[in-house]
Protein backbone atom coordinates (compact mmCIF):
# COMPACT_ATOMS: atom_id res chain seq x y z
CA UNK A 1 0.00 0.00 0.00
CA UNK A 2 1.31 3.15 -1.06
CA UNK A 3 -0.29 6.52 0.63
CA UNK A 4 1.51 10.39 -0.30
CA UNK A 5 2.84 12.32 2.50
CA UNK A 6 -0.19 14.91 1.98
CA UNK A 7 -2.23 11.81 2.42
CA UNK A 8 -0.29 10.98 5.33
CA UNK A 9 -0.98 14.47 6.71
CA UNK A 10 -4.75 14.52 5.86
CA UNK A 11 -5.16 11.62 7.62
CA UNK A 12 -3.67 12.18 10.71
CA UNK A 13 -5.38 15.56 10.64
CA UNK A 14 -9.13 14.07 10.22
CA UNK A 15 -8.19 11.33 13.03
CA UNK A 16 -7.10 14.56 15.49
CA UNK A 17 -9.99 16.36 14.49
CA UNK A 18 -12.94 16.36 16.82
CA UNK A 19 -16.45 17.51 16.68
CA UNK A 20 -19.83 17.13 19.18
CA UNK A 21 -22.71 15.58 17.28
CA UNK A 22 -26.07 14.47 18.26
CA UNK A 23 -26.45 11.80 15.05
CA UNK A 24 -25.72 8.12 16.60
CA UNK A 25 -22.19 7.02 15.62
CA UNK A 26 -20.81 3.44 15.49
CA UNK A 27 -18.07 3.16 17.36
CA UNK A 28 -16.50 -0.05 15.53
CA UNK A 29 -16.75 2.42 12.30
CA UNK A 30 -14.96 4.85 14.02
CA UNK A 31 -12.42 3.34 14.78
CA UNK A 32 -11.38 2.58 11.02
CA UNK A 33 -12.19 5.99 10.12
CA UNK A 34 -10.06 7.32 7.67
CA UNK A 35 -7.54 4.77 8.07
CA UNK A 36 -6.40 3.09 4.79
CA UNK A 37 -6.79 -0.50 4.75
CA UNK A 38 -3.92 -2.59 2.47
CA UNK A 39 -5.23 -4.48 -0.86
CA UNK A 40 -3.24 -5.69 -3.35
CA UNK A 41 -0.15 -4.11 -4.22
CA UNK A 42 -0.24 -0.58 -3.77
CA UNK A 43 -4.06 -0.16 -3.19
CA UNK A 44 -6.22 0.56 -0.24
CA UNK A 45 -9.80 1.65 0.94
CA UNK A 46 -10.79 3.68 4.00
CA UNK A 47 -13.91 5.35 5.14
CA UNK A 48 -13.97 9.27 5.00
CA UNK A 49 -17.69 9.16 6.12
CA UNK A 50 -20.83 7.23 6.93
CA UNK A 51 -24.94 7.98 8.02
CA UNK A 52 -26.59 5.31 9.92
CA UNK A 53 -26.50 1.75 11.69
CA UNK A 54 -28.90 -1.31 12.14
CA UNK A 55 -30.94 0.84 14.01
CA UNK A 56 -31.45 3.52 11.33
CA UNK A 57 -32.42 0.26 9.39
CA UNK A 58 -35.26 -0.77 11.95
CA UNK A 59 -36.20 2.37 12.28
CA UNK A 60 -37.28 3.45 8.93
CA UNK A 61 -38.85 -0.31 8.35
CA UNK A 62 -41.08 1.22 11.35
CA UNK A 63 -40.97 4.36 10.64
CA UNK A 64 -40.69 5.53 14.38
CA UNK A 65 -38.17 7.35 16.57
CA UNK A 66 -35.89 6.08 18.93
CA UNK A 67 -34.93 2.75 20.09
CA UNK A 68 -37.32 2.94 22.63
CA UNK A 69 -37.69 -0.52 24.99
CA UNK A 70 -37.02 -2.73 22.22
CA UNK A 71 -34.20 -5.56 21.79
CA UNK A 72 -31.30 -6.25 19.60
CA UNK A 73 -32.95 -9.52 19.32
CA UNK A 74 -36.16 -8.21 17.36
CA UNK A 75 -34.30 -5.62 15.92
CA UNK A 76 -31.97 -8.45 14.26
CA UNK A 77 -35.17 -10.42 13.42
CA UNK A 78 -36.82 -7.54 11.23
CA UNK A 79 -33.48 -6.85 9.68
CA UNK A 80 -33.09 -10.63 9.04
CA UNK A 81 -36.82 -10.43 7.99
CA UNK A 82 -36.28 -7.14 5.77
CA UNK A 83 -33.30 -9.21 4.23
CA UNK A 84 -35.15 -12.43 3.87
CA UNK A 85 -37.82 -10.60 1.91
CA UNK A 86 -35.47 -8.20 -0.23
CA UNK A 87 -37.23 -5.30 1.36
CA UNK A 88 -34.34 -3.09 0.02
CA UNK A 89 -35.57 0.61 0.74
CA UNK A 90 -34.80 0.53 4.57
CA UNK A 91 -31.54 -0.04 3.88
CA UNK A 92 -31.39 2.89 1.28
CA UNK A 93 -31.27 5.03 4.86
CA UNK A 94 -27.37 4.03 5.69
CA UNK A 95 -25.09 5.59 3.37
CA UNK A 96 -21.17 5.27 3.34
CA UNK A 97 -17.96 7.29 1.62
CA UNK A 98 -15.17 5.67 0.59
CA UNK A 99 -11.71 6.69 -0.97
CA UNK A 100 -10.48 3.78 -2.60
CA UNK A 101 -7.16 3.58 -5.04
CA UNK A 102 -7.08 0.78 -7.51
CA UNK A 103 -6.07 0.10 -10.85
CA UNK A 104 -7.55 1.40 -13.66
CA UNK A 105 -8.55 -1.75 -15.03
CA UNK A 106 -10.28 -2.39 -11.87
CA UNK A 107 -11.96 0.98 -11.67
CA UNK A 108 -13.83 0.24 -15.15
CA UNK A 109 -15.33 -3.02 -13.76
CA UNK A 110 -16.49 -0.91 -10.37
CA UNK A 111 -18.12 1.52 -12.33
CA UNK A 112 -20.69 -0.77 -13.96
CA UNK A 113 -22.32 -0.28 -10.41
CA UNK A 114 -24.30 2.70 -11.19
CA UNK A 115 -26.05 3.09 -8.37
CA UNK A 116 -22.84 5.58 -6.66
CA UNK A 117 -21.79 9.26 -6.74
CA UNK A 118 -17.87 8.82 -7.98
CA UNK A 119 -15.75 11.41 -8.15
CA UNK A 120 -12.28 10.32 -9.21
CA UNK A 121 -8.47 11.78 -9.62
CA UNK A 122 -8.53 14.17 -13.21
CA UNK A 123 -5.37 12.70 -15.23
CA UNK A 124 -6.97 16.21 -16.87
CA UNK A 125 -5.86 17.94 -13.90
CA UNK A 126 -2.89 16.25 -12.56
CA UNK A 127 -0.33 13.92 -13.15
CA UNK A 128 -0.86 9.82 -12.29
CA UNK A 129 2.06 8.65 -10.21
CA UNK A 130 4.43 5.68 -11.75
CA UNK A 131 2.50 3.24 -9.51
CA UNK A 132 1.14 -0.73 -11.07
CA UNK A 133 -0.40 -3.06 -10.13
CA UNK A 134 1.55 -6.53 -10.69
CA UNK A 135 0.42 -9.89 -9.40
CA UNK A 136 1.24 -12.12 -6.82
CA UNK A 137 2.58 -15.34 -9.19
CA UNK A 138 -0.56 -17.04 -7.40
CA UNK A 139 -2.77 -14.80 -8.80
CA UNK A 140 -1.43 -15.56 -12.59
CA UNK A 141 -3.29 -18.30 -14.48
CA UNK A 142 -4.26 -19.25 -18.04
CA UNK A 143 -7.33 -18.95 -19.60
CA UNK A 144 -9.95 -21.23 -18.53
CA UNK A 145 -11.30 -23.57 -21.27
CA UNK A 146 -15.11 -23.71 -19.72
CA UNK A 147 -15.37 -20.34 -18.71
CA UNK A 148 -15.09 -17.14 -21.34
CA UNK A 149 -14.42 -14.40 -18.39
CA UNK A 150 -12.42 -16.79 -15.96
CA UNK A 151 -8.95 -18.05 -15.14
CA UNK A 152 -7.94 -21.93 -15.61
CA UNK A 153 -4.90 -23.44 -13.77
CA UNK A 154 -2.33 -21.55 -12.26
CA UNK A 155 0.98 -20.71 -14.28
CA UNK A 156 4.24 -22.47 -13.81
CA UNK A 157 7.57 -20.66 -12.33
CA UNK A 158 8.84 -20.37 -15.60
CA UNK A 159 5.73 -18.65 -17.64
CA UNK A 160 4.90 -16.46 -14.43
CA UNK A 161 8.31 -14.96 -14.32
CA UNK A 162 7.98 -14.01 -18.24
CA UNK A 163 4.57 -12.33 -18.01
CA UNK A 164 5.70 -10.79 -14.74
CA UNK A 165 8.29 -9.13 -16.68
CA UNK A 166 6.23 -8.38 -19.68
CA UNK A 167 3.94 -6.24 -17.59
CA UNK A 168 6.69 -4.71 -15.49
CA UNK A 169 8.53 -3.84 -18.36
CA UNK A 170 5.37 -2.72 -20.36
CA UNK A 171 4.15 -0.28 -17.70
CA UNK A 172 7.52 1.52 -16.76
CA UNK A 173 8.28 2.01 -20.72
CA UNK A 174 4.60 3.75 -20.82
CA UNK A 175 4.79 5.59 -17.95
CA UNK A 176 8.17 6.81 -18.77
CA UNK A 177 6.96 7.47 -22.30
CA UNK A 178 4.02 9.30 -20.62
CA UNK A 179 6.33 11.88 -18.89
CA UNK A 180 7.98 12.37 -22.08
CA UNK A 181 5.38 13.54 -23.68
CA UNK A 182 4.09 15.65 -20.76
CA UNK A 183 7.56 17.23 -21.34
CA UNK A 184 6.80 18.76 -17.76
CA UNK A 185 9.96 20.59 -15.98
CA UNK A 186 9.13 19.66 -12.84
CA UNK A 187 7.84 15.69 -13.79
CA UNK A 188 10.27 14.95 -16.96
CA UNK A 189 13.71 13.47 -16.30
CA UNK A 190 14.94 14.85 -19.25
CA UNK A 191 12.21 17.69 -20.56
CA UNK A 192 13.32 18.86 -23.69
CA UNK A 193 13.15 22.77 -24.29
CA UNK A 194 12.71 22.85 -27.50
CA UNK A 195 9.76 20.87 -27.64
CA UNK A 196 6.46 21.95 -26.31
CA UNK A 197 4.97 18.81 -24.06
CA UNK A 198 1.72 17.23 -24.85
CA UNK A 199 -1.44 18.14 -22.66
CA UNK A 200 -2.46 16.09 -19.86
CA UNK A 201 -5.52 14.77 -21.27
CA UNK A 202 -4.19 13.03 -24.36
CA UNK A 203 -0.55 12.11 -23.16
CA UNK A 204 -2.84 9.69 -20.75
CA UNK A 205 -3.40 7.40 -23.37
CA UNK A 206 -0.49 5.53 -23.04
CA UNK A 207 -0.31 4.57 -19.79
CA UNK A 208 -1.60 0.49 -19.36
CA UNK A 209 -4.63 -0.36 -17.86
CA UNK A 210 -2.71 -1.36 -14.57
CA UNK A 211 -1.72 1.64 -13.49
CA UNK A 212 -3.16 3.27 -10.33
CA UNK A 213 -5.96 5.52 -9.83
CA UNK A 214 -7.96 7.09 -7.14
CA UNK A 215 -11.95 8.16 -6.60
CA UNK A 216 -14.32 9.25 -3.76
CA UNK A 217 -17.01 6.46 -3.71
CA UNK A 218 -20.30 7.34 -1.94
CA UNK A 219 -23.44 4.89 -1.92
CA UNK A 220 -26.48 3.77 0.28
CA UNK A 221 -26.38 0.39 2.38
CA UNK A 222 -28.61 -1.19 -0.22
CA UNK A 223 -26.51 0.06 -3.53
CA UNK A 224 -23.14 -1.82 -1.72
CA UNK A 225 -24.83 -4.96 -0.50
CA UNK A 226 -25.37 -5.33 -4.62
CA UNK A 227 -21.60 -4.48 -5.20
CA UNK A 228 -20.66 -7.12 -2.90
CA UNK A 229 -22.92 -9.72 -3.22
CA UNK A 230 -21.46 -9.95 -7.23
CA UNK A 231 -17.80 -8.95 -6.44
CA UNK A 232 -16.93 -10.84 -3.11
CA UNK A 233 -18.79 -13.53 -4.72
CA UNK A 234 -15.86 -16.97 -5.49
CA UNK A 235 -16.21 -16.21 -9.01
CA UNK A 236 -15.41 -12.90 -9.54
CA UNK A 237 -11.88 -11.60 -10.54
CA UNK A 238 -9.63 -12.02 -7.59
CA UNK A 239 -8.66 -8.26 -7.90
CA UNK A 240 -12.09 -6.75 -7.46
CA UNK A 241 -12.65 -9.26 -4.95
CA UNK A 242 -9.83 -8.12 -2.96
CA UNK A 243 -11.49 -5.08 -2.36
CA UNK A 244 -15.22 -6.08 -2.16
CA UNK A 245 -13.58 -8.34 0.93
CA UNK A 246 -12.01 -5.53 2.72
CA UNK A 247 -15.37 -3.81 2.45
CA UNK A 248 -17.22 -6.81 3.81
CA UNK A 249 -15.16 -6.31 7.05
CA UNK A 250 -15.88 -2.01 6.99
CA UNK A 251 -19.57 -3.67 6.84
CA UNK A 252 -19.14 -5.74 9.74
CA UNK A 253 -17.80 -3.08 11.73
CA UNK A 254 -20.47 -0.58 10.52
CA UNK A 255 -24.14 -2.81 10.79
CA UNK A 256 -22.86 -6.08 12.49
CA UNK A 257 -26.91 -7.32 12.29
CA UNK A 258 -27.17 -6.37 8.71
CA UNK A 259 -24.20 -7.80 7.67
CA UNK A 260 -25.01 -11.49 9.44
CA UNK A 261 -28.16 -11.12 7.81
CA UNK A 262 -26.23 -10.32 4.31
CA UNK A 263 -23.94 -13.26 4.86
CA UNK A 264 -26.70 -15.89 5.74
CA UNK A 265 -29.68 -14.91 3.12
CA UNK A 266 -27.59 -13.08 0.23
CA UNK A 267 -23.84 -14.12 -0.26
CA UNK A 268 -23.67 -17.54 1.40
CA UNK A 269 -27.55 -18.02 -0.02
CA UNK A 270 -28.60 -19.97 -3.67
CA UNK A 271 -31.07 -19.40 -5.24
CA UNK A 272 -33.34 -21.42 -7.19
CA UNK A 273 -35.61 -21.02 -10.13
CA UNK A 274 -38.96 -22.08 -10.44
CA UNK A 275 -38.06 -25.40 -12.92
CA UNK A 276 -35.34 -25.89 -9.91
CA UNK A 277 -37.43 -26.27 -7.11
CA UNK A 278 -39.74 -28.77 -8.95
CA UNK A 279 -36.70 -30.97 -9.54
CA UNK A 280 -35.87 -30.48 -6.29
CA UNK A 281 -39.46 -31.90 -5.20
CA UNK A 282 -38.99 -34.81 -7.38
CA UNK A 283 -35.44 -35.54 -5.93
CA UNK A 284 -36.97 -35.24 -2.24
CA UNK A 285 -39.83 -37.39 -3.11
CA UNK A 286 -36.71 -40.20 -3.91
CA UNK A 287 -36.58 -39.51 -7.68
CA UNK A 288 -33.28 -39.67 -9.30
CA UNK A 289 -33.27 -36.78 -11.84
CA UNK A 290 -30.52 -37.17 -14.62
CA UNK A 291 -30.25 -33.86 -16.50
CA UNK A 292 -32.03 -34.99 -19.42
CA UNK A 293 -35.52 -35.77 -17.61
CA UNK A 294 -35.15 -32.73 -15.03
CA UNK A 295 -36.35 -30.02 -18.10
CA UNK A 296 -33.20 -27.71 -17.42
CA UNK A 297 -30.53 -26.96 -19.47
CA UNK A 298 -26.99 -28.27 -19.26
CA UNK A 299 -25.63 -25.59 -17.86
CA UNK A 300 -28.13 -24.88 -15.08
CA UNK A 301 -28.75 -28.34 -14.22
CA UNK A 302 -24.58 -28.43 -13.39
CA UNK A 303 -24.99 -25.10 -11.37
CA UNK A 304 -27.99 -26.75 -9.56
CA UNK A 305 -26.64 -29.31 -8.40
CA UNK A 306 -23.40 -27.68 -7.55
CA UNK A 307 -25.24 -25.53 -5.30
CA UNK A 308 -26.48 -28.90 -3.48
CA UNK A 309 -23.05 -29.81 -3.44
CA UNK A 310 -23.68 -32.70 -5.66
CA UNK A 311 -22.02 -33.94 -8.72
CA UNK A 312 -23.95 -33.07 -12.31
Amino acid sequence: MTVTPEQEAEIQAAREERSMTLRRSVPALEALLHRPLSVLDHGFVRVIDYMGDDAAIVQAARVSYGRGTRKVSEDAGLIRYLMRHRHTTPFEMCAIKFHVKLPIFVARQWIRHRMASVNEYSARYSILDREFYLPAPEHLAAQSAANRQGRGEILDEAEAAFVLATLRTDAERAHADYLALLNDEAESPAPDPARRGLARELARMNLTLNTYTQWYWKTDLHNLLHFLELRADAHAQYEIRAYAERMLEILAAWVPLAYQAFLDYRLGAASFSAPMLRVLRRMLAGENVSQPESGLGKREFSEFMAALGREA
